[in-house]
């Protein structure tokens, strides 16, 4: 029944008496269950009988049984949409979906339309709107942030609502009969007063829900939004009443211990009261209440309640009200960049997405409607409905199918285009094994580059400050960390939130979330993930690639390895992983990894990819170890100054050109070569690639822009990959065959073995690639984005096409079937919006009756006749059966082309692996002059001489005005220097350019400096500035002492030591006793090199005669009349007599009248600090460390301790080393039996 105008009139005021259109819309209730039935079935089928009361059988007429085609009371809802939507003020007099065969002439009325989301039943209110275009889909609506007619004029309490949607009291009370008031009908056309407005908006106001006292004819603009807003708020908290006090789904409240915060809580009650489209949402909501929810509706992704919350106030988004919800709303063609933003403040971002076209939507409800026709007639008939059919299910189908398809989170990115960067972006999960706060804990992680599907593995015992665990938190920086609820130690989260700042934590539910060892074999196996065999690019000699590639630096690359069977069904398991079951801490990290990815619907498609790797972090017997606080000191990937790769190693060192290439020397960076060979293979293929500047110019021509095909080719196996980007990698490969055959030509004028290697092994994808150049045509897929393959290729395509070929051919036949039966020629076909294959008939010409004008012009009339429309629906409907079948085809070439995943990974390896020593080369020859190849030396005491060294990081900038110094320790010089010198001298830089330049060495490039030699280390320990650690609870002494210790502990005499001003963060007394045991212990029982800066002067006079140790200074100059300190920069041998900091204060504008008195104080305590050195020197004329070493030596002497031991042989790796450490010893305990017979 339509609604009169007074009705309409209100709606719009929101009156709730027994006038208003609520009580028009709220009818009876039905006689008969079969009055109910037809309300439900009026959403299916228009023509379903409604029998009268006390009707059992249908109407026969002339025998045959007859089914009343039109309901004697139809429901409102039905009725007021069939109404409103055919009176729109158009030419075009036909709705989207006509009804065919029927032949139906209207008025143009104009009036207001109310239409109403995912056709008539997704959001069970109906929206006043201004009469525009339909769109393409099934989602008839209007968003509110991008329409100002809706914002600014109609209002979300201005609704009809149907009887399951009255929440209100006064639509729940009792309603008296309508019969004795006075009615207006709605045929009439009469207006109603302003009087009677007037009343009826008094009764309005009476309710809890008006809150104004003014029509809304006398109202503002700004009067109107906010009556609106208050009568939405008021209606949203009363549904939403569940969301005032959160609730997990085990019922936790938010903030106890046991509360998850990605679970939503609904009551039943409220969930019973959902729209079929609020159940769609909320189902999907409450399983991800921590993620910002994009859910598609028509050409737009919506976000609706908190999620709408949080894009109105991070983004500014519009913020409206819809569906009974906040709602914001972005174009789809925007969901990337949106993504992207709300991903980058540290939001999850899920995506659910519409899963069937208005076609395929119209031919499944086709399908049902067949269904719902056959258990209405055995409902009729027999009085009963079938058990197994769900009216309410029926009814839910009858919004658009929407899925979750994909959750998106800062360290699971795998789509190109939210990716920032070219850099690894991980995911990380941890499993922590802890018996007590000081027992060392053990670990074991896992973590995944998701766009590259590059899984690696470790686990380790780590010492009580978890050394190992943070050296592989500053390597790998991982923005996504997944760990045990209840089982992650307080230390470890420390340091998780010291290193990852701004990290995403995700805690899972220990066992049934984050898998134990042996749940996660099970789920392996039962998940099949490996049941596909992909073909192994490794199949000639093994160790001969191993040498080539240096994809890991010699880490234990397990997936190149061949496995043994097993009986087990592990056989096609990696052997990483097979590795891994033997490590439980290492497989239960794998399963909490897994099990986070399957929630994010990401573990089949990189799980799958067989890309997994074990993972050192120390790597102790084939690289220089880096531990992260090292790296953090010398500023490898990170300034200290703002975080970023500004003026670091990296920054400096990196000139990779493809993105793979760079993701692959951040690995060399991490782990330099500690192996002499395998250091010089690097240095020669430096070497003769600077000698060839035509092949570098060559290299960087071709793969300047090359895509990323390491990770595109995971998109590939994902079958996630577009069409475009399918073709712009099979092109990359084409060009990268070629490159390889113009870089081949060079080969000749190699001598490194390391280039030669590499270009023995490139694999020959040429079959594979002519494979797919023959099986479509890459133009149209370019042009079309599908990938439409060749006569023969595919069948099924062949007969779809041959189908639509079928079909056209009738459109033909239709048409000059037309024009001969109306004896003209000039009726075509013409396509006007969605109804195409338009009959276009000049308006001169009569047409039969069953032709129906669908829209016209001055001139023509386009119609509709019941063969074509026939003929229409078959091509849409083949035309989406093709649509299927492309997509499927897609999938099938993505397959064929993942069959052979591991050569094409291995060609991207070969060219990373070119562009980084390519790499080396470029930053060799940028360092300036003078600059050189490190010589290493084996045999011998560990050994550093830099001639003319300067710092690689500053020269860049200020090439002309660095001073360069020498540095010689070990071998015939002593091993440490004791360095002093003023505040400011450049302490801190001399001993930051030492240990850049051995990690440049090792890495295989050159050094800026004359001349290089050195003994290759085994590691690197540094310990400058001043930190405190607040979120460990320790002092900047106790961060301090931490480091030192542990340089103490693992230090060897093939280690290079750093220690800047050690002993600052305590008493002055205190400090200077601790850096004096320090050294002492360094340079006595180590054996280490070093440099030891300090402004304790008092020290260089005990070390003075200490052969291990060497005094050296940065020279300055002094103007003491201006009181004005000018730095040399300058290494030179002695001692610097001040630190001069009265100078510094002065020159950073301390007032002067402090300074004054300063250097009054300074000048007292330096003199009380000679009179006892003198009386200390008077005691004796021994230093107190000649006598600390002479009672050593008598102790071990007398006790028959093995000096081997304490001289360092924990670090001797070979056997020559150890037998002279042993010779050693035996010649010093001789000396000391001489003397203690003495």
């Amino acid at each position: 029944m339509p609604l009169s105008k007074k009705e309409i009139v209100n709606t719009q005021l929101g009156c709730s008496n027994s006038n208003n259109a609520s009580a028009q819309v709220k009818s009876k209730k039905p006689s008969t269950p079969f009055a109910t039935q037809k309300t439900l079935f009026s959403y299916i089928q228009k023509g379903l009988p409604t029998p009268s009361p006390g009707e059992s059988r249908p109407e026969r007429h002339g025998g045959k049984e007859q089914i009343p085609m039109t309901p004697k009371t139809p429901s409102t809802r039905s009725s007021n949409l069939e109404k409103s939507n055919g009176d729109i003020e158009e030419e075009s007099l036909e709705s989207e979906e006509p009804n065919f065969g029927r032949r139906t002439l209207r008025k143009r009325v104009k009036r207001r339309i109310y239409v109403s989301s995912e056709e008539e039943e997704d959001d069970d209110i109906l929206t006043q709107k201004k009469p525009r275009k339909k769109q393409n889909g099934d989602d008839e609506f209007v968003c509110d942030s991008r329409m100002d007619e809706e914002s600014d004029g109609a209002a979300m309490s201005d609704v009809v609502q149907n009887e399951s949607n009255c929440e209100d009291e006064e639509y729940n009370k009792p309603k008296r009969s309508n019969r004795s008031k006075k009615q207006v009908s709605a045929t009439s056309g009469s207006l109603i007063s302003a009087q009677d407005k007037l009343k009826t908006f008094a009764a309005a106001t009476n309710t809890r829900r008006g809150t104004s006292f003014l029509p809304s004819s006398l109202m503002t603009d700004f009067e109107k939004k906010k009556q609106r807003a208050a009568d939405f708020k008021a209606k949203n908290e009363e549904r939403y009443q569940w969301l005032l006090n959160v609730k997990d789904a085990d019922g936790n409240p938010e903030g106890s211990p046991g509360y998850d915060p990605r679970t939503l809580y609904i009551p039943k009650s409220a969930w019973d009261r959902f729209t079929p489209f609020e159940k769609q949402f909320w189902e999907i909501k409450s399983q991800h209440w921590d993620t910002v929810v994009f859910f598609k509706k028509g050409k737009f992704y919506e976000l609706y309640e908190r999620d709408a919350d949080i894009g109105h106030t991070e983004f500014d988004l519009k913020l409206t009200d819809r569906v009974n919800m906040r709602m914001v709303g972005v174009p789809e063609m925007a969901f990337e960049s949106w993504a992207a933003q709300f991903i980058a403040k540290g939001y999850k971002v899920a995506r659910v997405d519409q899963m069937e076209t208005a076609i395929g939507k119209e031919m499944r409800e086709k399908s049902n409607n067949k269904k719902a026709r056959i258990v209405y007639l055995t409902s009729v008939f027999s009085k009963c409905v079938h058990a197994d059919f769900n009216i309410s299910q029926l009814q839910e189908d009858k919004v658009i199918r929407r899925e979750l398809t994909s959750i998106l989170t800062a360290g699971t990115i795998v789509d190109g285009g939210l990716l920032t960067n070219d850099m690894s972006t991980y995911c990380m999960s941890i499993k922590e094994e802890c018996h007590s706060e000081g027992a060392p804990p053990a670990f074991g992680i896992c973590f995944v580059d998701t766009a590259t599907a590059e899984f690696h593995l470790t686990s380790f015992v780590d010492d009580i400050d978890r050394t190992q665990f943070e050296t592989l938190i500053v390597q790998i920086k991982p923005k996504e960390i997944i760990f045990e609820k209840g089982k992650l130690s307080q230390r470890s989260q420390r340091i998780l939130k010291d290193t990852t700042h701004r990290a995403i934590w995700t805690g899972l539910r220990p066992d049934i979330e984050f898998w134990d060892a042996s749940t996660t074999c099970d789920e392996i196996r039962f998940s099949r993930y490996f049941s596909k065999d992909l073909k192994k690019a490794y199949t000639q000699d093994e160790d001969n690639i191993r040498d080539a590639m240096e994809v890991d630096d010699n880490a234990d690359d397990d997936v190149i390895m061949e496995c043994s069977k097993s009986d087990d069904g592990t056989d096609k398991w990696p052997c990483a992983i097979k590795e891994a079951m033997k490590k439980p801490l290492m497989m239960s990290a794998l399963g909490g990894l897994i099990w986070y990815l399957r929630s994010l619907k990401l573990d089949s498609e990189l799980v799958s990819l067989q890309n997994f790797h074990i993972y050192d972090p120390i790597r102790h017997s084939n690289s220089l170890i880096l531990d992260g606080q090292t790296l953090a000191n010398l500023e490898i990937f990170e300034n200290s100054l703002d975080g970023s790769d500004r003026g670091t190693v990296f920054k400096l060192l990196n000139h990779c050109i493809t993105p793979f290439g760079k993701r692959t020397f951040k690995r060399w960076l991490c782990h330099p070569l500690r192996n002499v060979d395998a250091i010089n293979e690097r240095l020669d293929a430096v070497e003769e690639l600077n000698l060839i500047p035509a092949f570098q110019e060559s290299f960087c021509t071709i793969f300047s822009h090359f895509p990323d095909l390491e990770r595109l080719i995971s998109r590939i196996h994902a079958k996630t990959c577009k069409v475009k980007d399918f073709l712009l990698v099979l092109t990359a490969f084409e060009n990268l065959m070629k490159a390889v055959a113009n870089l081949s030509g060079f080969t000749s004028q190699f001598k490194s073995k390391k280039l030669l290697k590499l270009f023995d092994y490139v694999p020959d994808l040429k079959p594979m690639l002519q494979y797919f150049k023959d099986a479509f045509d890459r133009q149209k897929a370019e042009n079309e984005g599908h990938l439409i393959p060749y006569p023969g290729i595919e069948k099924d395509y062949d007969e779809i096409k041959d189908n639509l070929r079928a079909i056209d051919k009738q459109l033909a036949d239709h048409l000059a079937e037309a024009n001969r039966k109306l004896k003209t020629t000039k009726i075509v076909y013409k396509d006007v919006g969605k109804e195409i294959y338009q009959l276009e008939v000049p308006n001169t010409i009569k047409v039969p009756d069953d032709w129906r004008k669908l829209s016209r012009t001055q001139k023509v009339n386009r119609y509709w006749n019941p063969t074509l429309q026939k003929l229409i629906r078959d091509l849409q409907e083949a035309q989406e059966v093709e649509s299927g079948i492309l997509k499927s085809i897609k999938g099938r070439f993505y397959e064929k082309f993942d069959a052979c995943y591991h050569e094409w990974l291995r060609a991207v390896k070969f060219i990373a692996e070119l562009d980084c020593l390519l790499s080396l080369a470029k930053s060799s020859s940028a360092l300036g002059e003078p600059c050189c190849r490190p010589q290493f030396v084996l045999q011998g005491p560990s050994v550093l001489e830099f001639e003319e060294l300067r710092h690689p990081c500053i020269i860049s900038g200020v090439a002309n005005d660095f001073i360069p110094n020498d540095t010689f320790v070990g071998g015939d010089q002593p091993n440490i220097i004791l360095l002093t010198g003023p505040n400011m001298g450049g302490k801190s830089t001399l001993l930051r350019q030492n240990c850049i330049a051995i990690i440049m060495a090792q890495l295989g490039c050159y050094v800026p400096a004359r001349r290089c030699l050195m003994t290759p280390f085994d590691r690197i320990y540094t310990r400058i500035g001043a930190n405190d650690n607040i979120l460990a609870g320790q002092s900047t002494f106790m961060v301090e002492l931490s480091e030192t210790s542990k340089i103490l502990h693992e230090a060897t005499p093939r280690s290079m030591v750093i220690l800047d001003e050690l002993g600052r963060g305590t008493s002055t007394f205190d400090g200077y006793a601790i850096a004096y045991s320090v050294l002492h212990y360094l340079a006595t029982h180590i054996g280490c090199l070093g440099l030891f800066s300090t402004h304790y002067v008092m020290l260089t006079q005990e070390f003075s005669k200490n052969p291990n140790i060497a005094l050296k200074h940065m020279s300055c100059q002094v103007d003491q009349d201006r009181k004005e300190v000018t730095f040399l920069y300058k290494l030179v041998p002695g001692v610097c007599p001040k630190s001069y900091g009265m100078n510094v204060a002065n020159m950073a504008g301390v007032p002067r009248q402090i300074v004054d008195r300063a250097e009054i104080v300074a000048a007292k305590f330096e003199q009380t600090s000679r009179l006892q050195d003198t009386l200390t020197a008077n005691r004796s004329g021994i230093p107190i460390t000649t006598l600390c070493d002479f009672v050593y030596l008598l102790k071990a002497a007398s006790r028959n301790v093995d000096l081997s031991e304490d001289v360092g042989d924990r670090a001797l790796d070979n056997q020559s080393d150890r037998e002279k450490a042993e010779r050693h010893a035996k010649v010093l305990k001789a000396i000391i039996r001489g003397i203690t017979t003495l």
